[in-house]
Parts: C-alpha cells; structure tokens; sequence
C-alpha cells in the first residue's frame, strides 16, 4: 500500500482536491433543485464518491497514453507524468 501511495501521490493529491470540489458543487446544486439540505447532502456525497473513484482510474489512463506517446515518438512531447513529477 506504501508503494501505491508513493507511485500515486501526485494524482491522490489531485483526485481528494477533485473531490471536494465536486462535493461543494453538488451540494449547491442538489440544495437549489430540491430546497433540502438532507436530500443536498445526500446526492452531494454519493454521486462525487463514485465519479472521484473513477476520476482516479482516468487519471492513470491518461498517464499511460501520455508515456506510450513519449515512447513512440523518442521525444518527450507529452505532459509531465507522475513518475517525473517528483
């Protein structure tokens, strides 16, 4: 688990920073639409739980191309990865 933490940090950082963001955007809107906090709250944590999942697993997928693009091409074209970021 160490190792994954280690490898992933840079995409964890920004998958929790997605979260949260997504979650205080879904509550304001789930609040303007039905006028209650419990059903705001309750939308508001469900829905970005799963999207911040598969947030992460797009993430990596786009690394993977990234890196396939750099080998292909011998050049470092692409986006900085998770592995150079530090």
């Amino acid at each position: 688990m160490t190792k994954f933490i280690s490898t992933n940090s840079f995409t964890i950082k920004k998958t929790v920073s997605y979260y949260f963001t997504h979650i205080t955007v879904a509550a304001a809107v789930a609040y303007a639409v039905t006028g209650s906090w419990v059903a705001a709250v309750t939308l508001s944590l469900l829905e970005p739980t799963v999207q911040t999942i598969v947030y992460f697993f797009h993430e990596k997928i786009w690394s993977r191309y990234d890196r396939k693009k750099t080998d292909e091409s011998g050049t470092d074209l692409a986006p900085a990865t998770e592995a150079n970021r530090g």
